[in-house]
């Protein structure tokens, strides 16, 4: 190419580079406190907003606290998400412009439970209580809906994305989370009588959409169990006489042998406050449930 028809190519290809700088920049930005929150709202946005979910991915994000800066980023959206039931303790410490927030809960709230008083630490943090309401909502598929309902009403409140294109979404989102349902169902047919232990706290919404007996120990994810606390499994164990333990994410191997010697069948089912490497919120589940039903005692 020679000069002369090489600066106006340049100078078209510097033109396109700007305007797609700032067309990225001028989409809308949506913060969630949760990965499900980010995953509806991903869905139900498509490439008009920028979906933010800022918890780093080895912190829990019910006890994160974000940073001056990670403040200014959720300040600054045009939409923050919250999940509500006293999820992600960081919010009531921050001011969030009003007009701005969305708590996707606010309609279901007659259906949130109860919580005994339990109060711990996770790793070197700080200890805190689970007193007060049970928060993973999003592992009923049907209050999983609700909220995805209550993201899309956001969204187009706030002229975030196009109504038409928004509802199609919406209806797509809602069918998938009835047919997790419907999977969910037949895996945990039968079990209804069958008593379980899970390493945390966390499946309440779970337990209850589906009939289930889970009670819980104080375990940290993806850890090794100490010996007080293999004992503590043996001690639930034995009152329970539990047949299955829950595991909020894959440990050792080692562990699962702890828990195969006592008769228990181990089953990985993450509650998804983070996400899960190389998958959906769907493909998550979707996979637990195939886990359970493989599993049934």
């Amino acid at each position: 190419m020679t000069m002369p028809l090489l600066k106006p190519f340049l100078a078209v290809v510097m033109t396109f580079l700007v305007a797609s700088s700032v067309a990225a920049q001028d989409r809308p930005r949506v913060v969630a406190v949760n990965y499900p929150l980010q995953y509806f709202a991903e869905r139900l946005v498509g490439d008009a907003a920028e979906v933010i979910f800022p918890v780093p991915a080895d912190v829990d994000p019910s006890f994160w606290r974000p940073s001056i800066a990670d403040i200014s980023t959720i300040q600054s959206a045009d939409l923050i998400l919250l999940n509500g039931a006293g999820f992600a303790t960081w919010v009531d410490r921050v001011s969030l412009p009003r007009a701005k927030v969305a708590n996707t809960t606010t309609a279901i709230e007659d259906q949130f439970i109860r919580t005994e008083s339990i109060t711990h630490s996770h790793g070197d943090g700080d200890e805190h209580s689970h007193e007060g309401l049970a928060s993973y909502t999003w592992l009923d598929p049907m209050l999983a809906i609700a909220q995805a309902e209550a993201v899309a009403a956001a969204i187009t409140a706030r002229g975030i994305a196009p109504d038409d294109a928004v509802a199609t979404r919406l209806d797509a989102l809602r069918a998938d989370l009835a047919e997790l349902d419907r999977q969910a169902t037949g895996a945990f047919d039968g079990m209804q009588d069958i008593a379980m232990i899970a390493t945390h706290p966390r499946y309440q919404y779970l337990a209850q959409r589906y009939g289930l007996s889970i009670s819980s120990l104080e375990w940290e994810a993806g850890a090794m169990p100490t010996d007080a606390e293999q004992a503590d499994l043996v001690a639930l164990a034995t009152q329970t006489g539990a047949q299955v333990l829950i595991w909020e994410a894959a440990p050792p191997a080692e562990a699962f042998a702890v828990a195969a010697e006592l008769g228990l069948a181990n089953i990985v089912f993450p509650t998804l406050a983070q996400g899960v490497d190389d998958q959906t919120y769907m493909q998550a589940i979707a996979n637990a449930l195939t886990a359970i039903s493989e599993a049934k005692p």
